[in-house]
């Protein structure tokens, strides 16, 4: 019996034929303009917030007049404030031409443009036209004001003109800030305990009739104390919460009392000598180093 040869497959005559692969489809030019148009975009808005919203960005003189007067858009306001603060430390003598919007801004309703607004009189405190301007007695109406942030503030900036009148806001801002409650309701959430907090973020929130009212932050720090639940009902002044200073309030703060700081108030700045892991190391040096100067004002 004849062996029977295995013949190779029919397919296999195949492979000695190049296998072409379907073309694929080409994006069109349209689709390609779009897909690179999006791409951009998402690069670029981020950037152009960040550039609209940044307070170091450059204004002309013709952009800090209207930003002034703008009050549509109150970071304007604060934007210009910024830079005016900023040509001041540069000895820049036109900045002069915008004191009387300085002071006018003192008892704007917005209580960010007032913040910054107080920062900006002290930064000029040796100046004919700082005194001209009104800026000390623009300060102390500002040491009334319903904010401690811009109560403080005002403060800090009265010790640049020699003037100590506002020692217990600064005092104040060594101190936990308490948080109460603005009208009667139930807690329908709260933050968690040791939450950091930024100036005016929610610490919890309030239904009153079936409405959501936000309790905000007076300061930025950490908070310390929780006094309500979430289901926990509240009536209008009810203690909520209670919040530690942030770092920077209480390197100003010590750095001022440095200068002024009398020995009753010492008590306030003993907890920040502690070595703790929440007191820098800075903050710290200056505790002790505002307690030393005090008691050597004593004597």
């Amino acid at each position: 019996m004849s062996a029977v040869r295995d013949s190779p497959p029919e397919a296999s005559s195949v492979t000695d034929q190049p296998v072409s692969s379907p073309a694929k489809p080409r994006m069109s030019t349209r689709n390609r303009l779009l897909f690179f148009a999006t791409g951009w975009l998402i690069v670029l808005m981020p950037f152009l917030f960040w550039w609209n919203t940044w307070f170091g960005r450059q204004l002309s003189d013709k952009q800090l007049a209207e930003y002034l007067q703008d009050d549509k858009k109150p970071r304007h306001i604060q934007h210009a404030l910024v830079q005016i603060g900023e040509r001041v430390t540069r000895h820049d003598p036109s900045v002069t031409h915008w004191y009387p919007d300085v002071v006018r801004l003192a008892s704007y309703p917005i209580e960010e443009v007032r913040n910054t607004d107080a920062w900006v009189m002290g930064q000029d405190v040796s100046s004919k036209n700082a005194a001209s301007a009104g800026f000390h007695e623009a300060l102390l109406k500002m040491l009334n004001d319903s904010s401690l942030m811009v109560r403080g503030n005002a403060a800090l900036s009265l010790v640049r003109f020699g003037d100590a009148s506002g020692r217990p806001h600064i005092v104040a801002l060594l101190q936990p800030a308490k948080v109460t409650a603005p009208q009667a309701g139930k807690i329908t959430d709260s933050s968690s305990l040791g939450t950091p907090i930024h100036q005016g973020g929610i610490i919890a929130k309030l239904e009153p009739g079936g409405q959501t009212v936000e309790v905000r932050s007076p300061i930025s720090g950490r908070l310390r104390q929780l006094s309500v639940q979430p289901g926990q009902t509240v009536v209008a002044g009810d203690e909520i919460a209670a919040l530690d200073p942030g770092t920077d309030q209480v390197w100003e703060a010590l750095r001022a009392l440095y200068l002024i700081g009398q020995p009753e108030d010492i008590p306030a700045i003993r907890p920040y000598e502690r070595e703790l892991p929440e007191i820098p190391d800075h903050v710290r040096q200056q505790a002790v180093a505002t307690e030393q100067a005090i008691r050597e004002r004593a004597k």
